[in-house]
């Protein structure tokens, strides 16, 4: 998948868009998933932090390259990390080009709208592709005193103006994150580029979630919009009590766990 396919994607079948952080979980998207974002996210997921400010240029680069081998058909985006790019266009490019080419992905994603035109505009005229990110804003936390819903009352027409903005500066497609459904509706009508909703519509061109969401591994902070596909976290603690208790009941490791004084052949070669 390449960033036209995506763009192309305007209004035909839905795009499917997770995250990924690992090559583990980026192999096992790989086949079902048209976008795999290397999401900022991952600094609440895997690293703990409170929020995604916290995330640093370098975590993203990490993320990313351990995510690019483990993807052969979905297109890759990384997130731009916040204090990245909001210094100026020529900041923003430097940051992304690097980026691109320490992890292999085939763009960058950046969060804002009319405040950020200009810079999308610089990056997509030097040949990086950008996906946009407009309504919540999660590195805009502190300004918005939390997470709340964007897009309400008067508030719509600023969100549809970056939304439109964002699509003008040569963004291939455009996260909306929290805002109301009917408002999403119209955002997707009148946005000529794929809407790619996270607590927004099922009328947008796409939807993503965060993985570790949906497959119920992180559970500290759960939306309203994310729905658990499975409950993998209470599996995994099953298992590991399980594990704890036969280890204190020294009934692991069983024999079959264990080797033997003489070597013996075993199925592939290998010697007990």
């Amino acid at each position: 998948m390449t960033p036209p396919d995506i763009a192309a994607r305007k209004g035909l079948q839905p795009l499917v868009c997770l995250t990924a952080y690992t090559t583990p979980i980026a192999e096992l998207i790989d086949d079902h998933c048209d976008v795999a974002l290397v999401g900022d996210s991952v600094g609440m997921v895997l690293h703990g932090l409170p929020s995604t400010l916290g995330v640093t240029l370098e975590m993203m680069i990490l993320h990313g390259k351990a995510v690019r081998r483990g993807l052969e058909r979905a297109l890759m985006v990384v997130d731009m990390p916040f204090g990245s790019y909001e210094e100026s266009p020529e900041q923003a490019f430097r940051n992304a080009a690097r980026v691109m080419t320490e992890t292999g992905c085939a763009a960058v994603k950046l969060e804002g709208g009319e405040s950020i035109a200009q810079t999308i505009q610089f990056l997509t005229a030097r040949g990086v592709p950008v996906m946009g990110h407009v309504g919540l804003t999660p590195q805009a936390v502190n300004a918005f005193g939390g997470y709340p819903v964007q897009g309400r009352g008067e508030d719509a027409e600023r969100i549809l103006r970056d939304a439109v903005s964002v699509a003008e500066a040569g963004a291939f497609a455009v996260v909306l994150e929290k805002i109301p459904e009917a408002f999403a509706r119209r955002t997707t009508k009148e946005v000529s580029i794929p809407t790619i909703g996270i607590g927004a519509s099922a009328a947008c061109d796409g939807q993503i979630l965060v993985v570790d969401d949906m497959l119920g591994l992180f559970g500290t902070f759960r939306p309203k919009f994310v729905k658990r596909y499975a409950e993998l976290g209470k599996a995994a603690e099953a298992a590991i009590a399980t594990f704890a208790n036969e280890v204190r009941e020294r009934r692991f490791p069983a024999s079959e766990h264990v080797f033997g004084d003489e070597p013996r052949n075993v199925s592939g070669g290998e010697a007990a």
